[in-house]
């Protein structure tokens, strides 16, 4: 990995052939050409301008719910977690929250102030530009439920805040309109108690610690839930539960998961993601849809 430093025309932080597998929780992924970091949003306005509209763009936060193969990326990542990073009170149970904060720090921002009904996203392992991108869920919630508008930025730097009804929302998959990113959403919640809010979150945290491999690199959840069941009880009834291609397994804990052991490479993952799909269909009919997004070039 090249040091990192400063361009010349912008106040981020560029990367030359980045490992991927720093930013991604499965720990895997090869090189990105460019990887971008900005100062803050008015830069990634003035880096995005700058590139030319034929350049690949990929937006990363916390890598969470991302596979980047082991060829890496041809064009750009930019980074926003840590950066795009602002939490504010925006009048009464009105809260902005920048595509870069983590969304449990959102949950715990909201409870603090007597601000109720989005603890789930403690339990949603990414930033709000991700949860908003895939309208990311946990414990029965869902992200587009709380939100009343989103900002999104365009790949020749122009802002824009569009009402939710400009996106079309569905389970775990969010249109939106153009080729635009998200760069925060305004949330719109309800009154209630702190102690109670924060004692929630505390409890789903419990649950989520209890049930998930929270302590081996993973991507949360690999599958949607199909219609009327779930993913986990088809894997494991299929016989599927620590099965494993190179250093990828299904996690004993949640069949849900795949888990990096150790030494995977973004091809065990994918092969096993594929071996999954393949046999949950032979036995049981049903073709399970990936959660994950993959991106990049095989190796």
């Amino acid at each position: 990995m090249m040091a990192a430093r400063k361009t010349t025309h912008f106040r981020g932080v560029l990367l030359r052939n980045e490992p991927m597998a720093d930013h991604t929780s499965w720990r895997v992924g090869g090189p990105a050409r460019n990887f971008y970091k900005p100062a803050d949003l008015s830069d990634l306005v003035e880096f995005l301008q700058a590139q030319p509209r034929s350049e690949q763009i990929e937006f990363v936060g916390l890598g969470s719910n991302l596979l980047v193969r082991d060829g890496g990326i041809r064009g750009t990542v930019i980074c926003t977690s840590g950066v795009l990073s602002v939490l504010s009170l925006e009048g009464s149970g009105r809260v902005r929250a920048e595509a870069g904060v983590a969304c449990n720090k959102v949950a715990r921002f909201c409870a603090r102030h007597g601000l109720v009904g989005a603890e789930f996203l403690a339990g949603i392992p990414g930033t709000m530009g991700g949860a908003l991108a895939m309208n990311a869920g946990a414990f029965g919630g869902e992200t587009w439920n709380v939100v009343e508008s989103a900002e999104t930025v365009d790949h020749s730097g122009h802002l824009h805040e569009h009402p939710s009804h400009d996106f079309k929302i569905s389970y775990r998959h969010v249109v939106r309109p153009g080729n635009e990113w998200f760069t925060a959403a305004f949330l719109r919640l309800e009154h209630g108690d702190a102690a109670e809010s924060e004692k929630r979150i505390k409890e789903l945290l419990a649950q989520r610690n209890a049930s998930q491999p929270t302590q081996t690199a993973n991507a949360g959840s690999t599958f949607r839930n199909p219609p009327g069941d779930f993913a986990a009880r088809l894997i494991e009834a299929t016989g599927l539960k620590g099965h494993c291609i190179g250093g990828a397994c299904v996690s004993e804990k949640h069949a849900n998961f795949i888990v990096n052991m150790g030494n995977a490479k973004a091809a065990d993952i994918e092969a096993l993601i594929e071996h999954v799909q393949k046999t949950v269909l032979e036995t049981h009919g049903v073709e399970l849809v990936r959660e994950v997004h993959i991106v990049g070039e095989p190796q």
